[in-house]
């Protein structure tokens, strides 16, 4: 438990909705407020279904943060593969109803790989058609699935037609636990790793100041662009946060193409504070070695 003067703050989007005449009508003239439709949001996702894959993300996370802040800080951690996280299944994959948002694959064809870059890679080397049988975990219990391998949409290489992700747990001396309440995303993982590195070095860095910041984190230590950043720049200026840490990933012509309406975090919470006024500084980092050098340097200043 941290119990030095000030705090670190992660920052958060709410959602309100089904949109009433009256909250539509508020989003027009309050600033920083957006109308986003369901489908947007969700996808083809339920409620239940949006809410698990935004608890996966803040579990992983919270793990990433963890092992980011403790290879910081030169302190032994393990990282243990358990499988690839299902995220999402195709309506035309092989293994639609069989494998469901939150299942974990643990074995190909009776073998276990250590990366989700391996198991995509294992079944990039088989051929369209091929048989394929799956391992996996379904809430709690083994099962396995067998299909035969689809022709993945606008490629020629064969997949099983899924969104994945890495699921690991991460075992760290001291244990590390995190408890940010009922909200969700990858979106804390900076300031996850901050708190996280200040407690184990039994540092002093923000020197009872309020330090707000946002961005995904990896388990290097890399920060990452997110959503919603005007939003947590005008929230944590109202709870009197004197710096905001933004994740800055300039736009570049690969970026752009993917995603033409792309804008680097850090440039947009730039203008978002200059439209508010805030004396709150805005932060722009790449990584967790970027965050602890600036709060090493603000530490120094403020004593």
């Amino acid at each position: 438990k941290d119990d030095a003067k000030g705090a670190y703050m992660l920052t958060t989007v709410g959602v309100v909705g089904p949109a009433s005449p009256a909250l539509l009508l508020l989003s027009k003239v309050q600033a920083h407020t957006d109308i986003v439709s369901k489908q947007d949001l969700m996808g083809n996702d339920s409620s239940a279904e949006y809410d698990q894959l935004q608890a996966y993300y803040m579990k992983s996370a919270a793990n990433n943060a963890v092992a980011a802040a403790f290879k910081a800080a030169k302190m032994p951690v393990k990282t243990e593969h358990l499988g690839i996280y299902v995220m999402s299944v195709l309506p035309q994959s092989p293994f639609k109803g069989k494998l469901a948002l939150g299942d974990t694959i643990t074995e190909l064809n009776g073998q276990h790989y250590t990366t989700a870059d391996a198991y995509v890679n294992a079944i990039k080397s088989k051929k369209v058609g091929s048989s394929l049988t799956l391992t996996y975990q379904h809430k709690g219990k083994t099962k396995q699935a067998t299909g035969k391998l689809m022709r993945l949409p606008q490629t020629k290489r064969a997949g099983i037609g899924i969104t994945l992700t890495e699921n690991t747990a991460v075992t760290s001396e001291p244990k590390v636990t995190i408890d940010a309440g009922n909200i969700g995303g990858p979106s804390a993982g900076t300031m996850f790793a901050l708190q996280i590195y200040t407690q184990i070095t039994h540092q002093n860095l923000r020197r009872g100041a309020v330090i707000a910041g946002t961005g995904t984190i990896d388990s290097d230590g890399n920060v990452g662009q997110i959503g919603g950043i005007d939003k947590k720049v005008v929230a944590a200026d109202a709870k009197g946060a004197k710096l905001f840490f933004a994740p800055n990933q300039p736009a570049t012509k690969k970026l752009k193409h993917y995603d033409p309406n792309y804008v680097n975090n850090y440039a947009e919470a730039v203008e978002t504070a200059k439209q508010i006024k805030t004396k709150m500084k805005i932060v722009p980092v790449k990584t967790l070695q970027d965050v602890i050098r600036y709060m090493e340097t603000y530490a120094k200043s403020a004593s």
